[in-house]
This record gives structure tokens, sequence and C-alpha cells, in this order.
């Protein structure tokens, strides 16, 4: 086993937080050359400083994705807050779909981002809410998922040509970023005025919108047997307790990727690859955060309501959620269509023959 380096101090704005091993290897491709967890934690710092990942993190309930023995170590994923940590890091009460309650991070100060990030947390997962409201989401995550047989440009095109203008037309601003992995993510800013039931059915009116206008790329289908090689809008990312990658958090990857938000022109053009713990700072401190002013840009989703209400007198009402939520009022049977197809079935989705 290799030796361990001795800690650090490093001072985050006057706050002393503690860097242990840091000459451990995170990122065994990269190698000593930027793959150090040093590098990990010296990315973060910079992005905290700057102010980019606060703008994404400051008073969001955050759950910590880690790999503490580097990238091709075992996982942790802590959604509850730590009893033991320092008193800067503060934490915010939030409800599981369950009904069960817990503390997650919130994320106030660079200093907590970096003292996660010595955690050995690759990823940031924050909700859509801002403490001390947790149960009205300021903001519509739209997951644009490439399926097999599709790729990145494949994910480009349906973002640019297809969700950009629906946007538009709808009088909402729409902030994207890359995923870190093959998809885009592009987050909608809304008033905080609407539990997570209304606001997921609004990101299902507008998946099924974009399918309406191209049923060939794009599907909102939660079976995968259904999906094909089409783009898969996931709705229930919307869905309570469900996140995203926050803004400029570094990604499980060989090359060290960053989901990293970008202009719509720079959407174009743009390589993940390129957008790497070694890449964004200077990206950042040239050209600024493109998600700074996000939080100006709330507007109500009444528009979106109009549309589930077109859409549910047509017949199209909820979809499934993921299978460890409760069965919610409304849902279909969560049945995958070519089961159904082969048994008969009662309203709550249970086999009563076959």
């Amino acid at each position: 086993m290799p030796s361990r380096s001795p800690a650090e101090e490093l001072d985050v704005e006057g706050v002393a937080v503690r860097l242990s091993n840091p000459d451990k290897i995170y990122f065994p491709e990269i190698g000593e050359n930027g793959g150090r967890k040093r590098d990990l934690v010296g990315y973060y710092r910079e992005m905290a400083l700057q102010g980019a990942i606060m703008t994404a993190l400051r008073d969001r309930p955050t759950f910590l994705q880690r790999f503490p023995d580097g990238v091709e170590g075992e996982e942790i994923y802590q959604k509850h807050i730590a009893k033991k940590r320092p008193d800067h890091v503060q934490s915010t009460h939030i409800v599981f779909p369950s009904g069960r309650t817990g503390d997650a991070i919130k994320p106030t100060i660079p200093a907590d981002v970096v003292w996660g990030a010595n955690l050995g947390t690759f990823t940031f997962h924050s909700w859509p809410t801002v403490d001390p409201d947790n149960e009205h989401p300021d903001q519509l995550r739209i997951d644009l998922d490439p399926q097999p047989g599709t790729d990145f440009d494949d994910v480009r095109r349906v973002a640019i040509d297809v969700l950009a203008p629906l946007l538009e037309e709808l009088g909402y601003r729409g902030f994207p970023k890359t995923s870190g992995g093959r998809g885009i993510h592009v987050f909608v800013p809304i008033e905080p005025k609407w539990d997570f039931i209304a606001t997921r059915r609004a990101v299902i009116a507008i998946a099924r919108e974009m399918e309406r206008r191209d049923p060939a790329g794009v599907t909102p289908s939660w079976w995968k047997e259904e999906r094909g090689e089409r783009i898969f809008i996931d709705y229930n990312q919307n869905a309570r307790d469900r996140t995203m990658a926050s803004p400029y958090s570094a990604r499980r990857s060989p090359n060290a990727r960053v989901s990293t938000p970008v202009t719509w022109d720079e959407l174009a053009d743009v390589d993940p690859d390129d957008c790497t713990i070694a890449t964004v700072p200077d990206l950042v401190a040239r050209r600024g955060d493109p998600m700074a002013d996000i939080a100006d840009h709330r507007r109500g989703i009444e528009p979106l309501l109009e549309m589930v209400q077109r859409d549910d007198a047509n017949g199209l009402g909820d979809m499934p959620y993921p299978p460890s939520y409760p069965k919610m009022p409304g849902e279909p049977p969560r049945v995958q269509p070519s089961k159904k197809v082969a048994a008969h079935w009662d309203e709550k989705g249970n086999r009563i023959e076959d």
C-alpha cells in the first residue's frame, strides 16, 4: 500500500480546512501531473473562491458522491450530514418521498465545498430548492440522456434545435451545461411557488411537446424498451429527492471531466472531454459564469400547467415514478408495456390473472 503523504492546512477565506493525504492518486490515467487528491481539492477551492460553484450550491440541500480511493474505487453516496463536522458546515431539513425526514449538508461558504472535497467528493448533487423552503423548487431540470445508438452530437442537436426554441416560445430562459458524461442538462429558473408534483408534471409537458416536434429524435418514455435510438428526457429528475450533478462538479471519469455550464453559442461546439478540472477554472476566469444570474430569470409555470391540462384532456396523464417511490395519486401502473400485454392488471398495477 502506498505511504500516506502528510496532511496540509488550506486557508479558504480565513477558514482553515484540512487536506489529508494530498498526494494520493485519484485519477490514475492522469497520474501525478494533475490527477492527485490535491488537484481535485485545489480545483474546488479555486471554483469556490471564484464564486461559480457557490452560485450553484449555496443554501441548497446537497448530497456528496464520494470516491475516497479515487476514480477506480468504491462509491459512497452520502445524503445525510455527518454528526462529526466542522462548525462552519451547516445543515438543512429535507423530507424524503417515503415521508421520512433528514438533514442534508447546506453549503454556505467556500470552506464547506473544500471540506466536502477533502472527503473524496467528486460530485456535489444539489436539490432544486433553497433553504429554508425545500418544498418548492426554484428550477426545472431537463435531463437530455442519450440512449444506445446515439451520442453527444445527437443530444446537442435536440438541445439546440428542439428544446431551446420551445423554451423561447414559452418565455423561459434555459441554462445549459454538459453533464460531464454524454448528456446535457438544462436548468430553467422558476418562481418557487409550486410543489414537486407540479414541477415534475411541467417537465413532462415539455418532454411531450419535444417529442411531438421531433418524434424520431426525442422520447419521454420511462420504459427502455420503448425508447429506441432517441434522446430520453428524464422527467423523473424533477421528483422529490432526485438530484443532478451541480454545475462545476467533477465527475467519475478517467480524465476528470466537469459538468460545465456553457452559453447556447458555446454548446454548438463544446467537446465535453475538453472540460476538466484542469481547464474549467481558466475558462470561468476568462469569460465568467454563464449561470451567474440564473436566479434573476425566474418566472411562473402557469404556461406549462396549461399544457399539462391539455395533455390530461387528451388522455395523456401522469407518467411512472421510479420504482423506489410510493405509489402516487394519478400515476399509471408501473408495468412494462411488454409485460402488461401478457396479463391482466388492475388500476393500481397489480396482476390479477394470467
